[in-house]
């Protein structure tokens, strides 16, 4: 092979690199630790299987019933007893263009909603809960 069909050849093969590499970036940015809008716990979003989720990670600010808070509002009698922390809270999330569609469990009120995730920079997330189309927003913070 000529000399300069291998630059070319080398050429195309690091701008497929390059370009298969890119959305894989892109997805692995909502991954981290997050400060929640209320700034009462920390979220540590992750790959989980096929998927990514998010952990109650740490909490800033101290349960009713201490670390060791139960989630009691859970509409499943026999998850009542499983501990918050360290609790998957949001799953299933996948890429779909610059949005992450998944489940988000608020256990506050122990229900589950349609989720939304997406970048509004490199520190600043925004999270949705949604039923039907109505959503309500919040905005993470990237844990420095």
């Amino acid at each position: 092979m000529p000399k300069r069909n291998a630059g070319m050849l080398a050429a195309g093969l690091a701008f497929a690199a390059l370009t298969v590499a890119a959305p894989v970036q892109a997805a692995d940015s909502i991954q981290g630790e997050w400060i929640t809008q209320d700034r009462d716990a920390i979220i540590k979003i992750s790959k989980c299987g096929a998927s990514v989720c998010g952990r109650i990670h740490k909490y800033l600010v101290r349960p009713p019933n201490g670390v060791g808070q139960k989630d009691v509002n859970n509409p499943d009698k026999s998850l009542r007893s499983r501990t918050l922390l360290g609790m998957a809270i949001l799953t299933g999330f996948k890429p779909d263009g610059d949005i992450w569609r998944g489940k988000v469990y608020d256990p506050k009120s122990g229900r589950t909603y349609r989720s939304e995730v997406s970048l509004n920079s490199a520190n600043s997330l925004k999270m949705k809960g949604c039923v039907a189309f109505i959503c309500q927003g919040q905005n993470w913070t990237r844990v420095k």
